[in-house]
């Protein structure tokens, strides 16, 4: 078959970017990914991929893409998210689904996170011969990272090996990421009885309990502080946040319910599910004595931390071709679940993460070339030679 190349660099941004695809724990946000998707698909069929396009389990119009070329499961894969955040367009200089430059600046809803990441990739790609690979290369695009991590959490629940070395395009200046911190959010709800507010014996107050339950959590944050330390983090402790809370419904009434959500960021070696029922032992000691109910659940289900040993060949190779030390970050990817694939893995793409998630959204033109040369050269160290 005869090989198309794709569009030019600007073009291929330019169409990712004007096709919406907002990932939200909220219905009325949430988009399918599909036609992101089917734009890659197009592209890296024309230039001579094999391509499968999966359907998530549970979550429909969200898609993943697996686009290989060469054989073996030792080969390099480069993956990103196909989806955005929500955005505010009234706090936007210039329309979010239009590519806009200025001030030597690409303006525009995942230009840094990270639909220009695959923009990069293909013009990586532009006029390599694939059958010159002697190791696999794979593109990999996922769907909603931004909220669920559905797409990825479906690539590792289907325990299929994609290769051995990955690279995740998040936007890090051309950074280097071997750790990150996990993440999980947690509801925790308790439930008295409500009276009236002139006789507490006519009811249970839930705030009541809850303020123990603050107490508890704070002592408990305190308690993690002193026993994890890691001072490859630029916060070298895990986190907990008090991120919300609402209880009751007036001054004169005994309140019934309270509900508090936190964030919890544990280091590398922190098992998620270990905390949580550290948190749930705790809590529900406390809470014992007062008669009131106590419930948690997971508002998602949290994403774990990474650690890629510094002695990995990617790591090595992303060092070496950056000039930077791998580092430490706080915020999450979908490193840990191509970790359980068998994958060392690191996050290393275009942008900054400080454009992320914010209205006027850009890339920095001075991150497109080096940015290509660093894919290229990652090709050239992990599939040609």
């Amino acid at each position: 078959m005869r090989r198309i190349e794709p569009p030019p660099l600007l073009h291929m941004m330019q169409r990712l970017i004007a096709e919406p695809s907002v990932s939200s724990v909220s219905a009325e946000w949430d988009q399918p990914n599909v036609r992101v998707i089917d734009l890659l698909a197009e592209w890296l069929t024309g230039m001579g991929f094999q391509v499968r396009k999966l359907a998530v389990p549970g979550h429909p119009g969200k898609f993943n893409l697996v686009a290989s070329a060469g054989s073996g499961a030792d080969g390099l894969v480069l993956s990103g998210h196909t989806d955005t955040v929500p955005f505010d367009e009234s706090r936007w200089r210039s329309d979010p689904f239009t590519l806009t430059e200025r001030d030597n600046r690409l303006y525009g809803l995942g230009s840094t996170d990270m639909k220009g990441f695959f923009a990069l990739v293909l013009e990586a790609l532009r006029e390599l011969d694939l059958a010159k690979l002697k190791h696999p290369l794979v593109i990999l695009a996922t769907a909603d990272e931004e909220s669920s991590m559905s797409g990825a959490r479906a690539l590792a629940d289907s325990g299929q090996a994609l290769g051995r070395h990955a690279v995740i395009g998040e936007p890090t200046g051309l950074r280097p990421i071997r750790l990150h911190k996990g993440i999980a959010m947690e509801c925790v709800r308790v439930t008295g009885r409500s009276g009236h507010s002139s006789n507490p014996a006519l009811g249970n107050n839930a705030l009541d309990g809850m303020s123990l339950v603050l107490a508890e959590i704070l002592a408990w944050r305190r308690e993690l502080e002193q026993r994890y330390r890691n001072p490859l983090f630029e916060v070298a402790t895990p986190t907990v946040n008090l991120g919300h809370i609402h209880g009751g419904d007036n001054p004169n009434r005994i309140c019934g319910q309270c509900e508090l959500h936190i964030d919890i960021r544990p280091l590398p070696g922190m098992d998620l599910e270990a905390l949580r029922g550290e948190l749930d032992r705790r809590l529900a000691a406390v809470l014992q004595p007062t008669g009131l109910k106590l419930e948690r659940h997971s508002l998602f289900g949290g994403v774990p931390a990474l650690e890629t040993p510094a002695s990995a060949r990617i790591v090595r190779a992303a060092e070496q071709l950056t000039g930077h030390d791998a580092e430490a970050v706080a915020f999450g990817t979908e490193g840990p679940f191509l970790q359980q694939l068998g994958m060392d893995t690191v996050i290393l793409g275009p942008g900054s993460i400080d454009q992320a998630h914010q209205p006027d959204e850009f890339m920095g033109m001075d991150q497109i070339q080096p940015g290509i040369g660093i894919i290229q050269q990652l090709i050239q160290r992990f599939c040609l030679n």
